[in-house]
């Protein structure tokens, strides 16, 4: 018998060699329609927190127009803020729905993810529907604008958010905490490995 690779194994190994930028095109949203930011700054910002921080609790609006908080997963769930610098940009149009094909491990980790930018919500609205839409919640920071990510110390001189991923526990401690280089996506092998230590 032939032994086999059990399944979050499995993901894990394939994350690891996925390219950590995909086209805009993947995304299903014409080129002529994303806006081509050019090389940035890598970081603009100062972190404030830590691991083993307890995490700030928020509330924000998202774009089924509910309101989702840090709170309502205590105990329940741990959380991924994915935080993105700007709707309709091409790193960002790959880094979400590139969530889609590890769904499954967000669900077997007992993980919420929430997607975070501080555009506005018909903007982020909009943006997500020209995609063809995405599992997770997806929620605004632009008002009081950027202040959840200011109190991270992840709000860019320029406005925007750093590309950010922030895991917190269910008992509301940050437990990983990746400040990306904003030119490029995240790979997602450290994040479902630390998704996978707090099972």
């Amino acid at each position: 018998m032939t032994p086999t690779l059990p399944a979050s194994l499995f993901f894990v190994a394939l994350l690891l060699f996925l390219p950590a930028q995909l086209p805009a095109q993947e995304a299903s949203i014409p080129p002529d329609r994303i806006y081509e930011t050019g090389q940035l700054k890598p970081v603009d910002s100062t972190l404030k927190v830590k691991v083993g921080d307890q995490a700030p609790d928020f509330s924000l609006p998202t774009i089924s127009g509910e309101t989702v908080t840090l709170a309502q997963f205590r105990g329940n769930k741990n959380v991924v803020l994915s935080f993105i610098p700007a709707a309709w940009t091409p790193v960002c149009s790959g880094q979400w729905p590139g969530y889609n094909i590890v769904q499954d491990m967000f669900e077997q980790t007992d993980t919420q993810l929430i997607g975070i930018s501080a555009d506005n919500v018909p903007t982020l609205h909009a943006w997500v529907q020209e995609m063809g839409g995405v599992w997770f919640t997806v929620a605004s920071d632009f008002y009081p604008h950027g202040q959840l990510a200011d109190s991270l110390g992840i709000l860019r001189s320029t406005g925007e958010t750093e590309r950010a991923l922030f895991l917190i526990d269910k008992e509301g401690i940050i437990r990983y905490i990746d400040v990306h280089d904003i030119n490029s996506r995240p790979d997602l092998g450290p994040l479902i490995k630390a998704m996978q230590s707090l099972k």
